[in-house]
């Protein structure tokens, strides 16, 4: 049963704490509220005030990836097509919650109790600071580091200007190691609450997007921290979480997701993501967990339906099943004139992700299974023909308003793999070895041919700006295609160094207006494509017709936006310009100045 977990995570909605603090005017506590004089005394205490921060943590969401290469959304971002403009207030450059944490390492000596449960909870809070500031350095690079909490009168700490990203950056690493050395092993830990190897997959995502954003950028890093060092870190963080023997990739039946698999056609990997209870997972490092009528989410309403498509290039990015890329010669690919065409021993993990007739949409009551007519192409919904129904339950139940009760990862295993199996590439200490204990155990799950260290050659790669090995390209596919939906992509891209992604057109277009299609969309849904009012828009390329949603954009990215120029400023955001002028000695981010 979940619900001594539910209860606590019923207090994961509100971030941050606040204590009224009354030592400078009397020794008297108010009866009606905590003070720093009736708090701070028990474990129980801290644990209590650390509960408040779980909602930093990865969260029930069908928005993810949405400003990537991997989604169209239906309306153009900002970001993407460079419109943002530097606002005046907010824009992420906030501090009270890094001042909450502070504010507790200020405070939490006085409670008595056992060293190691203290201990645990300073853990817990050094854990959540690491988030705030690893959020804050990349977003803004250079960031003011605090370790206390700032009273009004500490004019030279308020004012003060940046300290440099890799300086924040060996601080962010000090204190998840610290979480790594002080949390309990997770066989120890409460469900749901922080634990050893939480601790160190969050590492580790860290040294990986760090050690490679100094490698594809070619920083000199000014720190302790190299590239080389970063990945070193990675890989020794996700070996420790491997050799543990407590995690595995798992096949989810059809009864613990709610759905019944068509033959020939199993759902190993869409149940994963609507299974009901965690608690037993292998693949899960860390949930959070839902229960009906008590603790619930929105997710299986929203998703699929949410103004979110995937784009053309990413549907082309599955192999065949046999592990060859679609376009080589001799591929088998039948092609895209219909969806049956399309998905045709590819990737089984592609007809896991889209709605078709082979994915069931709805299991009634009485066993009686539902498929989609046609998948939607709606404007406002599902934008390019390819709705994700990553995290589409065929339980109906779940798809009522705030009564979504499957439970959420917050880390998973199939991450570790793939930052193990990254980082020793980058190294080149990838070996099939390796491989075997990674990629290929998520290729094991659905049926896929194995990865070895001497891929072939796609011969229509997507360009990253600059040339990979064929084993660092496979890779970085695996982990698109394996995390999709789960918020990594734009990170990927940023770390990468490979905004060149974001020319190919085929990152906003939908599927291919063939006659077939059109005639299907008509008969079975009454939409039309054309350029006439009233019609779902579509754009012509290399001597086909997409659908695509933003008409009045140029295809051409250097005169859209979507192109990123030398030197762009997008790599990071701007600061607040209330800031600049309340604090002379902060500078703002280049080429954000105007």
């Amino acid at each position: 049963m979940k619900i001594r977990n539910i209860l606590m995570a019923a207090m994961f909605a509100g971030v941050g704490a606040t204590f009224t603090s009354c030592e400078d005017f009397t020794d008297l506590s108010p009866i009606d509220s905590f003070t720093d004089q009736s708090y701070w005394r028990t474990t129980d205490d801290l644990k209590m005030y650390a509960t408040n921060f779980y909602g930093l943590l990865s969260s029930p969401s069908s928005t993810l990836d949405a400003t990537s290469d991997n989604f169209v959304t239906s309306n153009p971002s900002s970001w993407l097509f460079d419109e943002t403009t530097v606002p005046t207030s907010g824009g992420g450059w906030s501090w009270g919650n890094i001042r909450n944490c502070n504010y507790f390492f200020s405070r939490y000596q006085t409670a008595q109790g056992n060293e190691t449960e203290i201990k645990k909870y300073v853990a817990e809070m050094r854990f959540f600071r690491s988030l705030l500031y690893y959020d804050k350095i990349k977003s803004f690079g250079d960031v003011p580091w605090y370790d206390r909490d700032l009273k009004t009168n500490d004019t030279e700490e308020l004012y003060k200007a940046r300290d440099p990203r890799d300086m924040v950056l060996a601080h962010v690493i000090e204190d998840l190691q610290y979480a790594v050395e002080n949390l309990p092993e997770k066989k120890n830990a409460e469900k749901g609450r922080l634990h050893k190897d939480a601790a160190r997959q969050q590492l580790a995502r860290v040294c990986l997007y760090y050690g490679t954003y100094m490698k594809y950028h070619k920083e000199n890093p000014t720190g302790t921290w190299n590239a080389e060092k970063l990945l070193q870190e990675a890989a020794k963080q996700t070996d420790a979480i491997i050799n543990s023997g407590n995690y595995d990739i798992v096949k989810v039946a059809d009864a613990d997701a709610d759905t019944k698999s068509c033959e020939g056609y199993p759902l190993d990997y869409a149940n994963l993501f609507v299974m009901k209870d965690h608690s037993s997972c292998k693949e899960s490092v860390l949930s959070r967990f839902y229960q009906e009528g008590v603790l619930t989410h929105e997710t299986g309403r929203q998703e699929g339906g949410n103004g979110l498509g995937m784009s053309k290039d990413f549907i082309e990015s599955f192999l065949m099943k046999d592990g060859t890329p679609i376009f080589n010669a001799g591929s088998g690919y039948k092609g895209d004139n219909t969806q049956e065409d399309e998905i045709a021993d590819r990737d089984p993990r592609l007809y896991q992700l889209i709605p078709n007739k082979h994915k069931p949409e709805l299991v009634l009551t009485n066993g009686d299974v539902q498929f989609p007519i046609i998948a939607n192409v709606n404007a406002s919904q599902g934008v390019t023909g390819y709705p994700c129904t990553k995290f589409h339950s065929a339980n109906s139940k779940q798809a009522e308003a705030r009564n979504t009760y499957y439970d959420w990862f917050v880390y998973r295993y199939a991450e570790v793999l793939l930052i193990n199996a990254e980082a020793k590439a980058e190294l080149g200490q990838c070996t099939q070895t390796v491989l075997d204990n990674t990629i290929n155990k998520l290729r094991d799950r659905v049926g896929m041919a194995h990865l070895t260290t001497n891929p072939v050659a796609d011969a229509k790669p997507i360009d990253y700006g600059y040339s990979l090995s064929n084993l660092l390209y496979e890779i970085r596919r695996e982990r698109r295609i394996e995390l999709v939906h789960e918020g990594f992509r734009l990170d990927d891209i940023m770390r990468w160094n490979a905004v060149k992604l974001f020319d190919n057109p085929k990152t906003m277009f939908g599927i291919k207006i063939t006659d077939e299609v059109a005639k299907e969309y008509k008969e079975k849904g009454s939409i039309e494509f054309g350029t006439e009012e009233g019609k779902r828009p579509v754009a012509e390329y290399e001597g086909a017709k997409y659908l695509y949603q933003y008409p009045a954009r140029d295809l051409d990215a250097t005169k859209s936006g979507r192109h990123w120029k030398d030197n762009d400023h997008r790599w990071l955001d701007p600061l607040p310009t209330n800031e600049l002028i309340i604090n002379p000695n902060l500078k703002q981010n280049p080429g954000w100045e105007k």
